[in-house]
């Protein structure tokens, strides 16, 4: 919890230090935030579109910069690594990776869930929803028809149980990736004495930078195909 308030307090700092003083030509703090938004914006947009990206980028975007922000100071020597140990005898960490708990990602994945619901259903409306998932694709007569329906209902069941595994899904991909870094470099320094013990972990540490920006796209970019996915059927005309 500790490092996911203070994750947020440093994005909300330089998003106020990037708007004090703002110019027409940007320079400094305010070009590089600038830059950072233009950049996710056109990301996102190339997936949703444009209709879609600024309904919702107001969630890909702040959700992308925290799970990068967290996993970066999930990287910061000490968090992780530093524990005492409780009156029950169970190890305690002062300081974890946000990520590298599983409440953390599961939040996450759930405020995602709710707001693709609601998206979907503000979007394309209730009969529709039902009608991705359940409808036959194509124009089908007679006998083939009704076996069509029946096939496209069962297929419509195992959709649902999909939708209901997204959310399990992105949790544990997240936090799995990032509990199991944070494991591989906690172990690799208990190979050597403490003074020489970052030296077998300090390749994979580089490692981990590079992880930490990719699952902070996968998550909100596996997100970003699931709004797509449901929300516009603007080109399917078939």
């Amino acid at each position: 919890m500790i490092m996911v308030w203070l994750a947020a307090g440093i994005i909300i700092l330089f998003c106020r230090v990037a708007t004090k003083k703002m110019a027409h030509i940007p320079h400094g703090v305010q070009n590089f935030a600038e830059w950072l938004v233009e950049s996710l914006y056109d990301f996102f947009g190339s997936i949703l579109g444009d209709h879609l990206v600024k309904r919702t980028f107001w969630f890909f975007g702040a959700t992308f910069m925290l799970i990068l922000t967290v996993n970066y100071l999930a990287l910061i020597p000490g968090v992780g690594t530093i524990y005492r140990e409780g009156a029950d005898g169970h190890v305690i960490g002062f300081l974890r990776g946000g990520n590298a708990d599983l409440n953390m990602t599961a939040a996450m994945s759930l405020t995602f869930f709710g707001l693709w619901l609601y998206w979907s259903f503000t979007e394309i409306g209730a009969k529709n929803f039902v009608s991705h998932i359940f409808a036959p694709k194509g124009n089908f007569t007679g006998i083939m028809r009704g076996g069509m329906i029946v096939i496209f209902f069962l297929v419509g069941i195992l959709e649902i149980v999909s939708i209901f595994i997204r959310p399990v899904a992105l949790s544990f991909r997240l936090f799995g990736n990032i509990y199991g870094g944070e494991q591989t470099l906690e172990g690799l320094m208990g190979l050597l004495p403490k003074y020489l013990a970052f030296l077998p972990a300090l390749p994979f540490y580089f490692m981990e930078l590079l992880v930490g920006l990719v699952q902070a796209l996968v998550f909100t970019l596996l997100c970003a195909v699931f709004v797509k996915l449901m929300c516009d059927h603007g080109e399917e005309e078939h």
